[in-house]
């Protein structure tokens, strides 16, 4: 039997041949990292980064070897989306505890500490380029995490089990058909 593809590689497709990190280290200060391997708190640059990137790039731990971002996975965000260059960090967030169907695994857009990626118009290029599939994505501008797919009145339909109006009942049958179990009104 063939090995089943690894969940971002589901949701976000490949890692894409064509885009490299180059001298993007975004993930290396943004991310979280809690790995039996390798732990690293989130906002905090690792321990092994260095003006030239990672200081043990050809043995870093396996996470750093398989985690990639979105923007090095989905063909539609521009390149311009590379994170050292949008301001933007996009990844697949995987919520230990989450609040509610929308958290447990999701598209996460984090802005960067000083990015005019709002302003610029990027920020909405990016989410654009995710809020097409039946996947939650979520922003966050550093103080305030919103959930940007689906738009708030189908996200309060699928939470609540209430029913949907005609203009809705089929967008909102798709969301609880995928996530409807993690409900409170299931």
């Amino acid at each position: 039997m063939p090995d089943e593809p690894e969940l971002e590689t589901v949701l976000l497709g490949p890692v894409l041949a064509d885009r490299s990190c180059g001298g993007c280290t975004a993930c290396c200060t943004v991310l979280t990292v809690d790995t039996p391997d390798f732990k690293k708190p989130a906002g905090m640059p690792c321990a092994q980064l260095t003006a030239n990137g990672c200081g043990i790039h050809d043995v870093r731990p396996p996470v750093c070897r398989t985690w990639f971002c979105a923007w090095r996975r989905v063909a539609d965000m521009p390149d311009e989306a590379r994170p050292d260059r949008s301001g933007l960090l996009v990844s697949l967030n995987f919520e230990r505890e989450p609040r509610n169907c929308f958290e447990g695994v999701s598209i996460n857009v984090r802005k960067l500490a000083g990015s005019n990626a709002i302003e610029s118009g990027m920020a909405a290029t990016i989410l654009d380029s995710l809020c097409n599939q039946l996947v939650p994505v979520w922003f966050s501008d550093g103080s305030t995490k919103m959930l940007m797919h689906p738009e708030d009145d189908v996200a309060r339909l699928v939470i609540s089990g209430d029913p949907a109006p005609a203009h809705l009942r089929d967008e909102v049958a798709a969301w609880r058909g995928r996530y409807g179990m993690f409900s409170e009104g299931a």
